[in-house]
């Protein structure tokens, strides 16, 4: 592999055009290589963006200098991701990704998030020189409303997945009853999981890929260095999309029942008009919407706890970073990656009830003691697992492992054909 390496990162959601996570970890790992002196390019849809939002993020997102951004757009507008929806083929903008993956030359496509931007078919451009890597953000291999959490009540155990489709108001995508999904798939180099919770869900769904497990990452830049002191009462901390999925409403119903601590809840999403009648009655919840990550910094340090409520099997938690960062403890629901990153760091508190939720809350409330520790725990593992180092170690690593295995391919192939 080149000592500078040229990366194209293909992904349907990228700041400021950007709601979750997958967008986020995109932005960071592609501004992480650019300041290494690698060349990244940026591949993203701003069409889907606009098919569930109107405006853009007003937060800021600069990019490095190394970095070149791609914002697709078609004349059909929110038609060219529905397009790519049904038919699991990026019809609309096959012209300009053909065009961007075939001849730009890169050692290295790295897929995330391609539901909208190209479905599998995607999977199969770029030069047969190239690395592929895919990054499982959410579960859209093996289901087509990514979450697992089946017929909008539960997590999936028994998968269901035309009636499910129904249920999310989602029309059935055809084509995954084709091969389709089977055969991109085989162009794909290596599958990064982020959690081992990821893998195994996939596993159990049939799918067997070439995994390799690296963790996300926050940068250290990011680490908390001021504390400002925004509440007088004591909180908890709330930080992500505001969906059913992520169980916020059950969290409103102990907070609301549990008046000797705030609860703070930030971020936007098309469950928070549900969430703000849920918690009209309760004076001790607050909403405060979007926030910078210097203000959601600030916030992190002064929480009691940061809560992730989560009803679906989460492929990570970022959140969790942020609040270890600033040296806070966690209280999780005890489902997917939650609990792995909570045994790996012994960093919080992990509930499977109402009640224990409840439980964890007060603890952390009235013994400082334990609250210290917890959050020194986190903020240890998170120095030792999840800092840029680590994981660019782990993602380069992977790279020149697969640059050798091609090279290698390639020479036995020459040396038949010579024969």
């Amino acid at each position: 592999m080149k000592p500078t390496i040229k990366f194209c990162m293909v992904t349907t959601f990228y700041p400021p055009y950007n709601f979750g996570g997958d967008g986020i970890f995109v932005y960071r790992l592609s501004n992480e290589l650019a300041r290494l002196g690698h060349s990244v390019d940026v591949v993203h849809c701003q069409d889907a963006y606009y098919a569930l939002n109107r405006t853009p993020s007003e937060l800021a997102y600069p990019n490095h200098q190394n970095i070149k951004v791609y914002g697709l757009k078609s004349s059909l507008g929110r038609l060219s991701p529905l397009a790519t929806y049904l038919s699991g083929r990026p019809w609309l903008k096959r012209g300009p990704l053909r065009r961007i993956l075939n001849s730009g030359g890169y050692d290295v496509i790295h897929y995330h998030n391609i539901s909208l931007i190209g479905g599998p078919q995607i999977l199969y451009y770029g030069t047969p020189s190239a690395i592929k890597l895919y990054t499982t953000h959410e579960y859209w291999l093996v289901c087509p409303t990514h979450v697992l959490f089946k017929n909008k009540r539960a997590p999936c155990l028994e998968p269901e997945c035309l009636s499910c489709e129904l249920r999310h108001k989602r029309p059935p995508q055809l084509w995954r009853y084709t091969d389709l999904m089977a055969g991109a798939l085989k162009q794909v180099d290596a599958f990064i999981a982020p959690s081992q919770s990821v893998i195994e869900q996939h596993r159990q769904r049939g799918l067997d890929l070439p995994f390799v497990h690296i963790p996300h990452f926050l940068p250290k830049e990011q680490e908390i260095t001021e504390t400002i002191r925004t509440q007088l009462r004591p909180y908890f901390l709330y930080a992500g999309r505001l969906e059913k999925i992520k169980g916020v409403h059950e969290l409103i119903r102990v907070s609301a029942q549990y008046p000797a601590a705030d609860l703070i809840i930030v971020g936007r999403g098309d469950y928070e008009d549900t969430l703000r009648r849920c918690a009209a009655d309760a004076p001790n919840i607050k909403f405060l919407g979007e926030r910078s990550y210097f203000e959601l910094k600030s916030l992190y340090a002064g929480a009691l706890a940061v809560i992730m409520p989560s009803l679906c099997y989460e492929v990570f938690g970022m959140v969790l970073l942020e609040a270890f960062a600033a040296q806070t403890p966690v209280i999780v629901n005890d489902i997917g990656a939650l609990t792995e990153i909570i045994a790996q760091s012994g960093g919080g508190l992990v509930y499977h009830d109402e009640s224990t939720l409840r439980a964890a809350m007060h603890t952390l409330r009235v013994n400082s003691s334990l609250r210290l520790e917890l959050g020194e725990k986190g903020y240890r593992a998170y120095t030792q697992f999840w800092t840029e180092d680590q994981h660019l170690k782990a993602y380069l690593g992977l790279i020149g492992d697969l640059s050798r295995r091609k090279q290698t391919s390639e020479t036995a192939a020459e040396a038949i054909h010579g024969r």
